[in-house]
């Protein structure tokens, strides 16, 4: 079932989620529509979605990106590189001028901003099936990463723009047009 995706003035997007207990039946309906939801998504596109997202308050998400998809329940950063690099997600269909891609969000639909993030990032974390797992992630898979951890910590991607005090853009129509953050 395709869920409806709350937007950036709902406030369980400011609330840090609850770790997922037991993977039931539940839980797996909800993966299973968050996957579906994701998957429906093209204006703009997604490649992850957390929880917090469809409205629930649990330490969980799905990723679907480049043919890979992912369930991370209960993640747990191990360790994070101190390398920041300036490397956005892709704004699929919406050309700018400047070669910089930009990292967005489902919840905050057609805006965008440059956020520096670790290029490596190695999480312990419950997979669908209830096994523990240790995995690292590196480039652009290691940004979904952060991005839905920070959703899960109650964090949104224009928190790290503010902190970062890079500027953030709507694309609308056609165009872009940088926004005034205050």
């Amino acid at each position: 079932m395709i869920r409806k995706i709350v937007g950036v003035k709902n406030p369980i997007l400011r609330q840090k989620s609850k770790p997922v207990g037991k993977i039931d039946k539940k839980i797996k309906d909800l993966v299973n529509d968050m996957q579906e939801t994701l998957e429906v998504q093209d204006d703009p596109e997604g490649v992850g979605l957390a929880a917090p997202q469809v409205g629930r308050n649990l330490r969980l998400f799905v990723i679907d990106y480049s043919g890979e998809k992912r369930v991370i329940i209960n993640p747990e950063i191990i360790k994070i590189t101190n390398d920041q690099k300036l490397h956005s997600a892709k704004v699929r269909g919406k050309k700018r001028k400047s070669k910089k891609i930009l990292e967005g969000c489902l919840s905050l639909p057609n805006y965008y901003g440059p956020i520096k993030r670790s290029t490596k990032i190695k999480i312990s974390y419950t997979n669908l099936d209830g096994k523990k797992t240790v995995e690292e992630f590196n480039g652009f898979f290691a940004q979904i990463i952060q991005h839905e951890i920070d959703h899960l910590n109650g964090v949104l991607f224009i928190d790290r723009i503010l902190e970062q005090k890079t500027p953030l853009f709507k694309f609308e129509g056609d165009a872009w047009e940088e926004v005034e953050l205050v």
